[in-house]
């Protein structure tokens, strides 16, 4: 059952998920930086539910130094060993390791004066792709460009950017317009 007009996958019984779609998911982003969090938290998704993340996210900003590049290249083992104490967040070592990882790659970008958020946004033509699902399930899980997009990334040393987390996270950062077309929010966030 849906929650006509809105989209099917955001349930009015979730305060948290439905202001996640209604306030964030679908927006475009152009910061950088924002860009960079925001695939790392879909990153720490893979093999869980979307709301888990959600619901610890503000604890992952936390433990992670709230996302920055710069002090997370930083980390030791202490360090690590130090953040999969926190069960406020994902406990993963590979995830943590790869979020560090992922954030060298990322400096190493900007340091060869590439524009992280201008890579990303050259993917979809520097606007976002609009699409018109009637039912979010017929909305692709991957596309040929995503799958693209990730093999770049893993070439430049990124890892947790396979071509359905990659097209999640264009989703949820508005590189895709994925809202269905009844969904207010669907014409709202092309006007931002």
């Amino acid at each position: 059952m849906t929650d006509a007009p809105y989209c099917g996958w955001a349930p009015l019984n979730d305060k948290l998920y439905r202001d996640y779609h209604d306030e964030e998911w679908g927006v475009p982003e152009r910061d950088s930086r924002a860009l960079w969090e925001k695939l790392q938290l879909d990153g720490m998704q893979a093999g869980l539910s979307w709301i888990t993340i959600l619901r610890k996210r503000e604890s992952i900003r936390e433990e992670f130094d709230g996302f920055d590049p710069e002090s997370l290249v930083r980390w030791t083992p202490k360090r690590i060993e130090k953040a999969l104490q926190n069960p406020g967040i994902i406990r993963s070592p590979k995830k943590i390791e790869a979020t560090i990882g992922n954030a060298r790659a990322y400096l190493d970008m900007a340091t060869a004066g590439e524009d992280f958020s201008a890579y990303c946004w050259d993917w979809v033509g520097g606007e976002p792709i609009v699409n018109s699902w009637k039912d979010f399930r017929k909305a692709p899980t991957f596309t040929d460009w995503s799958t693209a997009m990730s093999k770049d990334l893993k070439k430049r040393g990124f890892k947790f950017v396979g071509p359905t987390i990659v097209y999640a996270w264009a989703q949820a950062v508005g590189m895709v317009n994925d809202h269905e077309i009844h969904c207010p929010r669907h014409s709202a966030v092309q006007r931002t």
